[in-house]
């Protein structure tokens, strides 16, 4: 399948299929994807829906999570994920981009690209990553309007309502503001940096008709949970935002250090990803395939120096 054939895309608006995902029984495991190539890995492994983080955006650009990136520049993201898998992808929307009129140009700038879900936020600007210390939210009112505006704009988009207040407003607080979001039109609430399975619980019972996303991001401050165990807590969806960029980064952080101290990549060949591999998860031959003028690629001998490697 490529996305340069018509029948093979879906037929169903993404948004839609990631609504019928999310009611389903069991809980919805949605990695996190930072790139094309990521997100065919993810597929690959079974996963029928995929999330943008905007952490996991703004880092591989070389920036910080501080709502520095635009519009334009997640749609980028949006679409090569969208493009390479035709999987239904959740957004990270911030805080919307601003105020009312922002939000309803984001949800129609994302749901043009491909998304399928956003999720936006109380926070105010400059807005933090949700598992860092003090954060600055906006009124309650303020960021029910901005849902409104969210579930206004959209077509099929769902809508995910994030709060940030447990940890100044404490648990009577977070839930508040999430029976607020969810009376303003939000299809879901996505209660960020819990820091126990007893707040993952009471949030959740005290919320039995609305649909939940847990957030499983590493060295945060919420406790480490498998999906079955957060399903079991009254979760429809759990998220794991940057596992993907984590685990890249660390390897070609250590594959530039083993080029620096040995001056070759030798000692890493058996950690990379091969050609046949890589040419395997592209769908490389189905490309070729579609022009019977193009010649088809032979891959060089194992042992014999590829002399045409770009």
């Amino acid at each position: 399948m490529t996305y340069l054939v018509g029948k093979d895309l879906p037929a169903t608006p993404a948004g839609q299929r990631f609504k019928e995902m999310m009611h389903r029984k069991g809980i919805m495991q949605i990695p996190g994807a930072h790139n094309g190539q990521a997100a065919l890995q993810a597929r690959d492994c079974g996963f029928g829906a995929l999330y943008l983080s905007g952490a996991a955006m703004t880092a591989s650009m070389g920036l910080p999570d501080l709502g520095i990136i635009t519009i334009d520049e997640v749609c980028f993201f949006i679409r090569q994920v969208v493009r390479a898998t035709g999987l239904p992808v959740l957004v990270d929307g911030d805080t919307g981009y601003g105020e009312t009129l922002n939000v309803m140009n984001m949800v129609r700038a994302f749901e043009e690209a491909g998304a399928a879900a956003v999720h936006i936020e109380d926070q105010v600007l400059p807005k933090k990553c949700g598992h860092l210390n003090d954060k600055k939210l906006v009124s309650p009112q303020e960021m029910a309007q901005k849902v409104a505006a969210a579930a206004r704009a959209r077509r099929d988009m769902v809508v995910i309502a994030r709060t940030d207040a447990a940890g100044s407003e404490g648990l009577d607080g977070a839930v508040a503001r999430a029976r607020l979001y969810y009376e303003a039109g939000a299809d879901a609430i996505f209660p960020e940096a819990l820091i126990s399975e007893e707040m993952f619980r009471e949030f959740a019972r005290r919320l039995p008709d609305v649909p939940l996303l847990a957030n499983m991001t590493e060295f945060g401050r919420s406790p480490y949970f498998t999906a079955s165990e957060f399903e079991s807590m009254g979760y429809s969806m759990v998220i794991w935002p940057v596992s993907s960029l984590r685990a890249a980064n660390r390897a070609q952080a250590d594959l530039f250090a083993t080029i620096a101290r040995t001056g070759g990549t030798h000692a890493m060949l058996d950690r990379m990803q091969t050609r046949e591999e890589l040419y395997r998860t592209l769908r490389y031959y189905d490309y070729e395939t579609l022009d019977a003028g193009i010649v088809a690629t032979v891959l060089p001998h194992i042992g014999q120096p590829d002399r045409n490697a770009a």
